[in-house]
């Protein structure tokens, strides 16, 4: 029993992760309806660049962070204004093969700077374990859980009561009654890009402090992908929901595969098999719109 109590935290722990990156798929869809296949690239590059300013400028971590915050709304920023608005106008799926150009890109140049091999952060948090409900639980653990839902809830507090986020939301209602409205629709598309780069980033430099990183860690956007469909493709509860379900049932299906079944590689499907299931009974997710069209 203790066994699968710890698979659980794990997961919710990793859930939590999940549902960072998730909210960056979120909000760009809500405001372009785009889904951008480069948000696991966009937790990479955030990831590289803390490591580079904590390991090899020797920047204070605490530092390192906020400077990658900052990097990351001016690379979503550029990324926006350089790539994708000229495409506006243009066919969803051109953007799409877009944004998946795009990730091949930026993987190739964190391997031409950085390299292929696992990169190590420096140690942040003490490594004695806390124990909860007698199982020893890390420090880095439960800070990236408690960072994950005071981010959520700042997000939620952004979008609901500020201006731009009342006008984000307006415009993922309806992009020309908001337009009407004297919305600036494009500036609020370079906010959703980057809001998406600054939460992916911080998701990466978490990521980074557990595991460590590597080019391979783009993945991660992948594996993603059937929480923000289990959520909703446009809810942002949705990808709160979505990443910890998803976080916990890989952790403790991969776990039990491997016990029983000695399934050791289960853990990397089973995301997907959900994601299959997902789609058979509940196309729009959870928490997403059910939208209906007449003939």
């Amino acid at each position: 029993m203790e066994y699968y109590l710890q698979l659980v935290i794990n997961g919710l722990v990793v859930g939590s992760i999940y549902s960072l990156v998730a909210l960056g798929f979120v909000i760009i869809y809500k405001a372009t309806k785009v889904v951008n296949f480069a948000q696991g690239e966009l937790v990479m590059v955030g990831a590289y660049v803390c490591f580079a300013l904590t390991v090899q400028f020797h920047i204070p971590f605490l530092a390192a962070f906020l400077l990658t915050l900052a990097f990351s709304v001016v690379f979503g920023l550029a990324i926006e204004r350089a790539i994708l608005r000229p495409m506006v106008g243009e066919p969803i799926i051109s953007v799409i093969m877009i944004t998946v150009g795009l990730s091949t890109v930026l993987k190739s140049l964190v391997q031409l700077f950085w390299g292929t091999q696992i990169r190590v952060y420096p140690q942040v948090l003490p490594q004695q374990p806390v124990f909860i409900a007698g199982l020893p639980v890390s420090p880095v653990y439960i800070a990236a859980f408690v960072l994950a839902l005071v981010l959520f809830g700042v997000f939620s507090l952004f979008f609901k009561y500020t201006r731009y986020g009342v006008a984000m939301r307006a415009t993922a209602f309806d992009q020309t009654a908001a337009a009407s409205m004297g919305i600036g629709i494009k500036n609020i598309f370079a906010l959703s890009w980057c809001i998406a780069a600054v939460v992916s980033s911080i998701g990466g430099v978490i990521l980074g402090n557990i595991n460590g990183i590597n080019s391979q860690l783009g993945h991660l956007g992948l594996k993603v992908f059937p929480a923000v469909i289990l959520g909703g493709l446009d809810s942002l509860l949705g990808a709160a929901v979505g990443g910890v379900v998803i976080g916990v049932l890989e952790n403790v299906l991969g776990g039990a595969a491997k016990e029983w079944l000695n399934l050791g590689g289960f853990k990397e499907v089973a995301a997907f098999i959900v994601l299959v299931v997902i789609l058979m009974v509940r196309p729009y997710g959870l928490f997403g719109t059910h939208e209906i069209e007449r003939v």
